[in-house]
């Protein structure tokens, strides 16, 4: 299909979605939680390759880092992903944590830190659920004792630590 430009006939055809989505963001939309694709697309902060920030990095917006960050990454209740060229030597804390670029520091995130197969964590992780790839690179200890959904004697929900452990060090197989 051919993209339509000019305003008239898009006006004509769809006024309400075209006109809200070029003019201003849906902020209403975005606030609820519901519609997530929008909320995304409109909340995601980059951080390019070529920038280097050192200090302490807060937000209140989910962030890729594909550059550098010395010093302390606050995003209490917003997701981080380090990219495949971020290096990270920092302390972090997030909502949820994906590690495929490097980190050298401790990670606690309140929902979940995944390290992709290309991804290296040296430091301690602490959130409820983690996840580790095959390939992937950990150096440091595990607390998933951490906030969870309910009691430890929860049915089937949360996964027991000595199996993440197990995961996490091949010796112990």
């Amino acid at each position: 299909m051919a993209w339509i430009k000019p305003k008239t006939e898009t006006d004509s055809q769809e006024p309400s979605t075209a006109s809200s989505a070029q003019s201003k963001p849906a902020t209403s939309q975005a606030a609820a939680p519901s519609p997530r694709r929008e909320n995304r697309m409109e909340s995601i902060v980059n951080i390019g390759q070529s920038v280097q920030i050192k200090g302490e990095l807060t937000g209140n917006e989910d962030l890729t880092i594909e550059g550098m960050v010395d010093g302390k990454i606050l995003l209490k209740d917003h997701n981080l992903t380090i990219g495949a060229n971020g290096k990270i030597t920092a302390e972090v804390h997030a909502k949820t944590v994906v590690v495929v670029g490097l980190v050298q520091g401790n990670i606690t995130a309140d929902d979940k830190v995944e390290i992709a197969p290309s991804g290296s964590v040296e430091g301690d992780i602490t959130a409820p659920r983690i996840a580790i790839s095959d390939g992937a690179k950990f150096k440091g200890a595990v607390d998933m004792s951490g906030k969870s959904s309910g009691s430890s004697s929860s049915g089937g929900l949360s996964t027991p630590t000595s199996e993440v452990v197990r995961a996490a060090s091949p010796s112990q197989s």
